[in-house]
């Protein structure tokens, strides 16, 4: 199970552009981000010096989240959002084509929060058109999307692992046949999954997987998670692709934070 950067959390101290050749320097082969522009549909010269910055440190971009709107705001998505949804649908061709110069083979959806006076069932009709729509683009580069569980205080509906099994449930019968599980222990475990028991019942489901320590968000060794225990869990069920540390380093420097990491491996 090859480790990946995400380097939306890691390597903050650098400007974004810097972020994946120092994942490079530090060992790592391959990267994600979230959406790393303010706005849906960026100008082309920005999206060709993201491009350039992957590319030129040689590593390979597996993962990208879609356009969710101002995370460290109040959104967590914007894809049942009524009357902001448009900004998906106007950001998924974007990332696809970015995608497709770059491989990409994950693209993750950030469901949407709930909202005052908009009918649950209502944002969840929206958010399966746009899903469906959202895994045939990504599925024209063979590509497919990542639905995740999220923690925290803001009303996001999919909190358990059984939640993201209804919606891909849900997408699978309307035909949509490239969606997965985005197995973040961060977010199920400070929602107090019980995470080999979702390990187990969802394996078949699961796409992708994120890891950071509870409580904190910090590097594996800083909280109290049994993490290298979750990872030999994975393997034993058969799942055999990228881990994503998505975590926010306790230590001045990413470097001196990825420590745990050897003994991991």
């Amino acid at each position: 199970m090859p480790f990946v950067a995400n380097c939306s959390m890691l390597f903050t101290e650098l400007p974004l552009l810097d972020r994946p050749a120092a994942a490079k320097a530090a060992g790592f082969d391959a990267v994600e981000f979230w959406w790393p522009f303010p706005e849906p549909v960026p100008d082309d010269r920005d999206v060709d010096a993201f491009v350039a910055s992957i590319d030129n440190a040689g590593v390979t971009l597996t993962g990208l989240n879609f356009f969710a709107g101002d995370l460290a705001g109040p959104d967590c998505g914007v894809l049942s959002v009524p009357g902001r949804s448009a900004c998906f649908r106007e950001n998924v061709p974007v990332a696809v084509r970015i995608g497709e110069r770059l491989g990409v083979r994950n693209f993750n959806a950030l469901y949407g929060n709930r909202i005052p006076g908009v009918a649950a069932a209502a944002q969840d009709e929206l958010a399966l058109g746009n899903l469906v729509f959202a895994a045939e683009q990504a599925a024209s580069i063979g590509a497919g999307i990542l639905i995740e569980p999220i923690s925290g205080p803001k009303p996001y509906p999919l909190r358990r692992a059984a939640d993201v099994g209804t919606v891909l449930a849900g997408l699978r019968a309307a035909g949509a046949r490239n969606v997965g599980m985005l197995f973040d222990v961060y977010h199920l475990a400070s929602n107090g999954e019980d995470i080999d028991a979702a390990i187990s019942v969802h394996a078949s489901e699961i796409r992708h997987v994120q890891i950071a320590d509870v409580p904190g968000r910090g590097e594996p060794g800083s909280g109290t998670l049994d993490i290298p225990n979750y990872l030999g869990l994975l393997r034993a069920v058969g799942y055999s692709g990228g881990i994503a540390l998505e975590y926010k380093p306790t230590t001045a420097d990413t470097v001196t934070s990825l420590g745990w990491l050897e003994a991991v491996r």
